[in-house]
């Protein structure tokens, strides 16, 4: 015990018993207050365990990598990842990509978007004639979600998993400054906004707002592999067209035209 806590001790032990002292009779609260006490501390602690844990706020995406890597707060993410995918780009992108989870190329390669819906991705970059290290891409949840035992394939992340790992995408998009960011798909839009329920052919082509930054919102490239169609390929690239127009980047007659039916 050290000498100064040693020697405040000595000075509050005799203040609390003479505050005892003065008292003629012991604190008292009825049955029907310290049932109302009770309830209280069970809705604060409620709340407490609903709230997103918080992340520091970083200088450097380095310093943000190094601790989202270790990063425990969901125990069953922990157990079943590989490795934590936290990000991969130009640290000061104009234009950033989010979906919403790692699934098993990503959670083996530590990288976002590198299995078939993001060999497509980076197509759909190229055709905006970026490359795709001018870009920066995240997702909202940076472990792959766990599977029940005996399934296979990946799942939608939980709206608690998603509000946990969160404040890493805010500071990520901090930390890059992008002049627009570009939700792929209802789950990510979701974990970014809060917004659920909402029809991605009702969300998607619309400019949002996201902490003061344009957000908009196109369909995930996975969907694309499932719709093979030139309808639901000109979607996204409409949208792809209002992202450079937004970032004020020449736009070509050949861009326009593509994915367009052709003249009967």
């Amino acid at each position: 015990m050290s000498d100064s806590f040693q020697a405040a001790l000595s000075v509050t032990l005799p203040a609390l018993k003479s505050l005892q002292s003065g008292l003629k009779s012991p604190p008292r609260a009825s049955a029907s207050a310290l049932a109302k006490l009770r309830a209280s501390r069970r809705k604060v602690g409620l709340a407490r365990a609903a709230e997103p844990h918080a992340v520091e706020s970083f200088d450097s995406l380095e310093s943000l990598y190094a601790a989202a890597r270790a990063c425990t707060k969901c125990p069953h993410l922990v157990r079943s990842r590989t490795q934590v995918v936290v990000g991969v780009g130009n640290p000061r992108a104009e234009l950033l990509f989010v979906g919403e989870a790692p699934g098993a190329d990503e959670d083996e390669q530590g990288e976002p978007f590198v299995g078939r819906a993001g060999q497509l991705l980076t197509k759909i970059i190229e055709a905006m004639e970026f490359a795709r290290s001018d870009i920066y891409i995240a997702n909202v949840l940076k472990c792959r979600p766990d599977m029940p035992a005996g399934e296979s394939g990946n799942r939608k992340p939980k709206p608690e998993e998603m509000a946990t790992c969160l404040p890493w995408l805010k500071d990520q998009i901090r930390l890059v400054k992008p002049k627009a960011v570009v939700a792929l798909g209802a789950t990510a839009v979701e974990g970014l906004t809060g917004t659920t329920g909402a029809l991605m052919r009702d969300l998607r082509g619309r400019w949002l707002d996201f902490q003061g930054i344009p957000l908009m919102v196109t369909y995930h490239p996975s969907y694309l592999l499932r719709n093979q169609s030139i309808t639901e390929k000109r979607k996204v690239w409409e949208d792809m067209l209002l992202v450079l127009e937004k970032l004020g980047k020449p736009i070509s007659d050949k861009q326009r035209r593509f994915f367009t039916q052709p003249a009967a």
